[in-house]
């Protein structure tokens, strides 16, 4: 028998049913991966981390499966409570899944936010992914194709586009220059994905901006193919898969071990920048930790920036669900500072009602926090106390001792 094109092997593991199959084993994998965190885990931990599968896997499928239409390029925004890599909730992410490089064209009003900004990526991909089966290879076939594993090849932030007086500007995508004049992103041949990230500083006052995708050759929509929606299914299963090994390895593996070095604040621009991110900013990681009874007092002076915030996370790189109450993060429009600028922040159980800024751990023990400068060259040091909570109830400040306090914010490449 002669071989099968790798399209007419897509169709074929589709219409049987081979390709859901493997989807679904996919799944599987990805959520039993929690077996592979080799420390106690809380029972709240394992919760989240469930949540955390359904929730990867809806933005997946999203991004990926229903937003991955060859005909029909469309920005669209990442599903609610959705936050992977601790992700802001003061951003929004417009993506863009592309079958490949092909030149597009965004049209769009800049809106009143302060700073947007588009960046396109590449991951690990083959060709024809819905040919092949993928959940028999585990996490070795992630070295292959992991759409989690995103790489920055290009950006373009809000304040290098050429704006038009009526507020309408144009962003050409291409691998080649379309010439003076013309905003310009410049993909590569790997290139999959367009990503902007709107950085809002007061949602109830601004105006994001309103932005569409075309292809500049506008081909007409056509119908999905079983082969389309084999290779997408692949897509979507290898991202949930890529993530749950992705939040493992930040927490307890080479990528980052955050549960071997807690308590303090590393900036690391290989970190960041290891999924998606963008190097117009410093930005610090760590891994937190302590008991129900005890506090942490972090103490920082912003520097001048586009933007900065801190947040609080689970170990599964998600804020925590008090920031549906305004709780879990500040930033350089919502916080309080000292007279002097110092920014002080109080995570705990309760309010020990010493003023600054208290974030409720909301029943975790642990987790990984980061502290984010967007469009600066400077950082910021950090002092740091873990304490009783009572003794903050009850000495206020003064539990605060200078010789006590740890210094941490700093960069480790």
């Amino acid at each position: 028998m002669a071989d099968r094109s790798p399209t007419e092997a897509a169709r074929q593991r589709l219409v049987s049913g081979q390709a859901w199959d493997d989807f679904c084993e996919t799944l599987k994998l990805a959520g039993r991966h929690i077996n592979a965190v080799k420390e106690p885990l809380s029972d709240l931990d394992r919760a989240e981390w469930y949540r955390f599968i359904t929730r990867v896997a809806r933005s997946s499928m999203e991004r990926l499966l229903e937003n991955a239409e060859p005909t029909r390029p469309r920005l669209r925004d990442m599903v609610w409570r959705q936050s992977i890599n601790v992700q802001t909730v003061d951003q929004d992410h417009l993506m863009c899944q592309f079958d490949e490089a092909r030149d597009y064209r965004i049209t769009g009003t800049r809106g009143t936010i302060p700073y947007f900004v588009m960046a396109v990526l590449t991951c690990p991909a083959p060709d024809h992914p819905g040919a092949h089966d993928w959940a028999p290879k585990g996490l070795d076939g992630l070295k292959q194709f992991d759409p989690s594993n995103l790489k920055t090849t290009g950006f373009l932030a809000s304040q290098q586009l050429k704006v038009e007086a009526d507020g309408t500007f144009e962003v050409i995508l291409s691998q080649n220059d379309p010439g003076e004049g013309h905003n310009w992103l410049q993909l590569t041949p790997e290139t999959n994905c367009i990503m902007i990230r709107l950085v809002w500083s007061d949602r109830a006052s601004e105006m994001a901006p309103a932005m569409s995708i075309e292809r500049i050759d506008r081909a007409a929509p056509e119908p999905v193919t079983p082969a389309l929606i084999a290779d997408n299914l692949a897509w979507t299963a290898q991202a949930v898969l890529g993530y749950a090994e992705l939040v493992r390895n930040w927490w307890q593996g080479s990528q980052g071990n955050f549960a071997a070095r807690l308590n303090r604040l590393d900036y690391s621009r290989a970190q960041y920048l290891s999924n998606g991110g963008v190097p117009d900013r410093h930005v610090a990681f760590g891994g937190w930790e302590k008991r129900p009874d005890e506090a942490i007092v972090l103490a920082f002076t912003p520097p001048q920036c586009e933007y900065w915030n801190f947040q609080l996370c689970n170990i599964w790189q998600e804020n925590l669900d008090t920031f549906e109450d305004g709780n879990g993060w500040i930033n350089n429009t919502r916080h309080v500072a000292e007279s002097d600028g110092t920014v002080r922040v109080v995570i705990a159980e309760r309010d020990p009602g010493i003023g600054g800024n208290w974030i409720n751990s909301y029943g975790h023990e642990r987790g990984i926090w980061g502290l984010r400068f967007v469009q600066t060259t400077a950082t910021a040091p950090v002092k740091l106390w873990r304490l009783p909570l009572a003794a903050l109830e009850g000495e206020g400040l003064g539990a605060l001792h200078p010789a006590q306090a740890i210094q941490t914010g700093q960069f480790v490449d």
